[in-house]
């Protein structure tokens, strides 16, 4: 049986105007308003009247009274809930900010033949059962007190199974007391800034240019774009600038997906102990690799001047919202501050969910089928444009789940992005992720993680003209 919601109404006893009169007035103001929608049960007449102080009589007559009135609807047995055509006006989209149309993330997105938008896991693969089990694990073996407020940096055992994990597929050199977990890559760069607080951001280009500027502007930092080449971040360039902090992806250039070369390597760290500066290294998709050997971690070469952030956001699902930082033990005191005045930390249970699916072997199980998945999508893109654009170089293809294809010099690179759109098929720019904005040189970026083989394959058909 479904249990009835509260319900706020308020009533003003100093006042003349008879308490029945307040709650009718009250309820019907809270439908008009859009606060209760058609559907929504009310209390019963019981509930309500010991809310409120009041006797059932009065709540069951203001029910009567608002049901003749077409607001409610009452059936024995069923409770009451607001009528599905209630009496008044309602407007519920102005009232319901859920029935408005918006274009923040997360909106109701746009239907299409195929939408090849990059940096979106295969959301169909995300592991509900596992992911049930682990919270059903916790629940029902963990103590009281984890349920309490924990330390502000993650709970311990999430935080040594990340660094045994870490250190043991992604060559991290760290312990457990220099993990910090966070609400996903995003506030885990935040966070750092805030304690560092550089004047100067360097930030690859093209790269996550967005995503830097935004956790660059909560201290009032400047991000000063890099350029990138075949060799991965144009260190020299970076060295020629102010900055005291720089962001890139070594394993997986994000968006172009090269390797930082290993004298880069080197250089990048010479640079940040010559600097006094730190390397906020973005691993954001180092589980899938297909052609190569992994890439160890920037991380392991130089622990005190690099921090590696990581989620699981490209391995698990985005909607869980964690993910961590490896950080120089000079800067764990810190950070621990800047993340209890944040949000006084990440959710445990989720937490200690995330450590049961890891030490279960759950977690490597769903990233090998996973990471096949993405192989046979990878070989159907590959195949698709093969045989429609057989000349458009394409490359990108050694990791992660999006390529690269490289369009003619003089491509209009907007036009061919609007006229697949009017086809119902989502292609994306390169510029995009360019500190310009700019389309040239003419690059599209095909992200496949959450594009089956099947759609791959009509998507690249619908366009195929285009993108000769």
């Amino acid at each position: 049986m479904a249990i009835a919601p509260e319900l706020l109404v308020t009533l003003d006893r100093t006042v003349g105007t008879p308490l029945r009169a307040q709650l009718e007035n009250g309820v019907r103001e809270a439908i008009r308003t859009g606060r209760l929608s058609p559907g929504d049960r009310l209390p019963s007449s019981r509930m309500l009247a010991a809310d409120l102080g009041l006797s059932r009589g009065v709540v069951q007559e203001c029910y009567e009274q608002l049901a003749a009135e077409g607001y409610l609807f009452s059936r024995t047995g069923s409770g009451t809930t607001v009528a599905a055509t209630s009496g008044g006006t309602v407007d519920t989209t102005a009232a319901n900010p859920r029935a408005t149309g918006s274009t923040r993330r997360g909106a109701a997105p746009e239907r299409l033949v195929a939408d090849f938008e990059s940096g979106v896991p295969d959301l169909a693969s995300a592991p509900r059962t596992d992911w049930a089990w682990a919270v059903q694990e916790v629940c029902r073996t963990v103590p009281h007190a984890a349920f309490d407020y924990g330390d502000p940096l993650g709970v311990p055992e999430l935080r040594e199974t990340l660094a045994a994990y870490l250190r043991r597929v992604r060559a991290v050199e760290a312990g457990p007391d220099q993990v910090l977990v966070c609400n996903g890559m995003a506030q885990g760069l935040s966070l750092v800034l805030q304690v560092l607080r550089p004047a100067v951001v360097a930030c690859e280009d093209p790269g996550a240019i967005a995503t830097a500027r935004a956790a660059a502007s909560s201290v009032g930092a400047t991000v000063l774009p890099v350029p990138v080449d075949d060799l991965g971040l144009d260190v020299e360039a970076l060295a020629r600038t102010e900055a005291r902090a720089v962001v890139v992806t070594p394993a997986h250039q994000w968006p172009t997906g090269v390797v930082l070369a290993p004298e880069r390597r080197h250089a990048l760290v010479a640079w940040a102990r010559e600097r006094d500066a730190m390397v906020l290294e973005d691993d954001y998709d180092a589980e899938f690799r297909y052609d190569r050997d992994p890439v160890g971690t920037l991380q392991g070469l130089a622990p005190d001047r690099v921090v590696a952030l990581g989620t699981v956001s490209k391995s698990l699902a985005p909607a869980l919202r964690l993910g961590w930082a490896v950080v120089p033990p000079s800067l764990v005191d810190a950070l621990a501050q800047a993340k209890d005045v944040a949000d006084r930390g990440t959710a445990a249970i989720d937490q200690l969910a995330l450590a049961r699916l890891i030490e279960s072997g759950r977690y490597d199980r769903h990233l090998r089928r996973v990471r096949g998945e993405y192989a046979r999508r990878r070989t159907a893109l590959v195949q698709a444009l093969a045989e429609h654009a057989p000349e458009m170089p394409v490359t990108g293809l050694a990791a992660g789940f999006h390529a690269v294809a490289h369009l003619p010099d003089g491509a209009d690179v907007d036009a061919i992005v609007a006229g697949a759109r009017r086809r119902g098929v989502g292609l994306y720019s390169m510029g995009l992720n360019r500190s310009t904005r700019s389309a040239d040189p003419p690059r599209l970026v095909f992200g496949y993680g959450n594009t089956p083989e099947r759609v791959i394959q009509a998507g690249i058909a619908a366009v195929a003209d285009l993108l000769r």
